[in-house]
């Protein structure tokens, strides 16, 4: 259990870079309507090079850490325990401490895909299709393995990567094809399609946009929205955004480290729409 909420506490984003990151304005939202005045939520960029360091500093105030990108996985050595659910993807992105001193660690992108698709309506699907093969597909496929009865065709540009996508499945126990990025068209067919990868690396598949199409998870949400959401929505598909994502894996978060739960879910999606239009 995270320490009394009512005491001074200290929470973080980790990763590098970090300075584009929405976090601190998503969790400072929730401190601020959970009445937590003596909450604070920052971020700092920390490599994996820097992160035993890092942890060797922190105090009894410190109540929980985000980790981004290098630090998922680096993270895992330096804790004393991590949920099943992280375990299945060698991925934490949520520390908690408890009053103990012990360092917990969870994954919260997981529940929080399956979150934000529920929100949009999104119980279940026969079969989906996931774009792109890297950190993000990995908790795609872990999400997917909770809602898809059927095959999930996973679309990757390299042999490597199909090895990789292969053994997280065998590893999630999900039923995945694997094909060619140069067929990619053919997943926005899919009743959902799960595009993960980065920035422009979808803008080419916006004109293949089927007139009719059903529902996109886009994970980016900066710069929002993508050539390929852009023409999806126009075409009438739903469309479930990164930020979202953003959103929901950080409710999970609030509640872990603060016990406070339900975290405020929509003064945190005001507080992000409004720092996004900002930008």
């Amino acid at each position: 259990m995270p320490a009394p909420a009512t005491d001074r506490r200290r929470a973080a984003v980790l990763g590098s870079p970090i300075a584009h990151s929405l976090s601190p304005v998503l969790h400072r939202a929730a401190y601020t309507e959970l009445g937590l005045a003596d909450w604070t939520y920052d971020r700092f960029d920390v490599d994996e090079a820097a992160l035993p360091g890092f942890f060797e500093e922190l105090g009894s105030e410190w109540a929980g850490l985000s980790l981004t990108m290098p630090l998922k996985r680096a993270v895992i050595p330096l804790l004393d325990s991590i949920s099943e659910t992280a375990a299945s993807v060698d991925a934490v992105n949520t520390v908690v401490f408890g009053e103990d001193g012990r360092r917990t660690g969870d994954n919260t992108d997981i529940p929080g895909i399956v979150a934000a698709l529920r929100e949009h309506g999104i119980e279940k699907t026969e079969t989906a299709a996931v774009l792109g093969a890297g950190a993000t597909a990995s908790s795609a496929l872990a999400a997917l393995a909770r809602i898809c009865t059927g095959e999930v065709a996973v679309y990757v540009r390299s042999a490597a990567r199909a090895d990789e996508m292969r053994g997280w499945a065998r590893r999630l126990d999900v039923d995945v094809r694997i094909a060619d990025w140069a067929d990619a068209e053919e997943a926005l067919r899919a009743p959902l399609v799960v595009a993960t990868t980065p920035t422009g690396a979808t803008d080419a598949l916006a004109a293949a946009v089927p007139e009719r199409p059903a529902t996109l998870f886009d994970v980016l949400y900066d710069p929002w929205p993508t050539a390929l959401a852009a023409r999806w929505s126009a075409y009438g598909g739903a469309v479930v955004s990164g930020l979202d994502l953003l959103l929901h894996q950080a409710v999970l978060q609030v509640e872990q480290m603060t016990g406070r739960a339900p975290a405020p879910l929509a003064a945190m999606r005001k507080a992000g729409e409004r720092a996004l239009a900002d930008r």
